[in-house]
C-alpha cells in the first residue's frame, strides 16, 4: 500500500499539480483543518476538488478526522517558535483516541494526504502516515516534495 504526501507552500499550481498526475496518486485527501480559506487560492476546497478532476483525474476527498484540532495547533502556531515535541504528542494522542486506523484503507490506497506544510519534517501529514504505517504494518510513504 502507498500513501503519499504532498504541502502546498510554495509550489505554483503547475508544480503541484504535475507531482500529484506523475506520482501515481489516485485521491487526494485534504487533512487540512480548514481547507477553505488558504494563501494559494487553488487549495480552496470547492477550486482543489475541480482541479484535481479536470487536470490530474483523481478524487478529492476532506478528511478532517485526520486533522488536528485548534486546540493543538492553535498554541503551536501561534507561538514565536512553536513546540514540536508537544504539538506531536498531542496529535499522536488525537489519532489514537480517533482510531484512525479503523477507517477503510481503501480511502487512502494510493492517496495523497494534502496539507500547506511546504516539507513533511514538521508536519502533522508525515505524523498520519507514519502513524498509519505503524499500525497497518504494509505501508509505503512517498512524500511529494
Amino acid at each position: 500500500m502507498k500513501i503519499f504526501t504532498i504541502g502546498f507552500t510554495k509550489k505554483s499550481a503547475e508544480t503541484f499539480f504535475t507531482k500529484l498526475k506523475d506520482g501515481g496518486v489516485k485521491r487526494l485527501v485534504d487533512v487540512r483543518l480548514n481547507n477553505v480559506s488558504q494563501l494559494a487560492g487553488f487549495t480552496k476546497k470547492d477550486d482543489l476538488r475541480y482541479f484535481t478532476k479536470v487536470i490530474c483525474g483523481i478524487e478529492y476527498v476532506h478528511l478532517p478526522k485526520l486533522a488536528p484540532t485548534a486546540e493543538i495547533l492553535d498554541p503551536y502556531k501561534k507561538a514565536k517558535n512553536g513546540d514540536w515535541s508537544l504539538y506531536e504528542r498531542q496529535f499522536l494522542d488525537l489519532m489514537r483516541t480517533r482510531h484512525i486506523e479503523d477507517m477503510p484503507r481503501e480511502i487512502l490506497e494510493c492517496g495523497c494526504l494534502l496539507c500547506s506544510e511546504e516539507k513533511p519534517h514538521h508536519c502533522h501529514r508525515r505524523l498520519v502516515a507514519e502513524y498509519l504505517k505503524e499500525k497497518w504494518g504494509t505501508v509505503e510513504i512517498i512524500h511529494l516534495v
